[in-house]
């Protein structure tokens, strides 16, 4: 079962890194646009990406606590 939590968390890595790309054009954007402060959209893509990403390391955590009930 290891191997398929570490293959969705692969594929959970590759949409947080699609969603930083996101976060960054964005950024540039604003920085193109002029803006003074942050976007908002960035802020929540930057939050979608921790979401995502602590869902991968949940995933491979699971594998851990099954080694260690054995």
């Amino acid at each position: 079962m290891s191997e398929r939590f570490d293959d969705i968390a692969d594929r959970l890595d590759a949409i947080a890194e699609e969603i930083a790309e996101a976060a960054i054009d964005e950024l540039r954007a604003a920085l193109h646009r002029g803006d003074g402060k942050r976007p908002a959209l960035e802020k929540r893509l930057t939050q979608s990406r921790r979401a995502v990403e602590k869902a991968a390391h949940v995933l491979r955590g699971i594998d851990d606590e099954s080694d260690d009930t054995d």
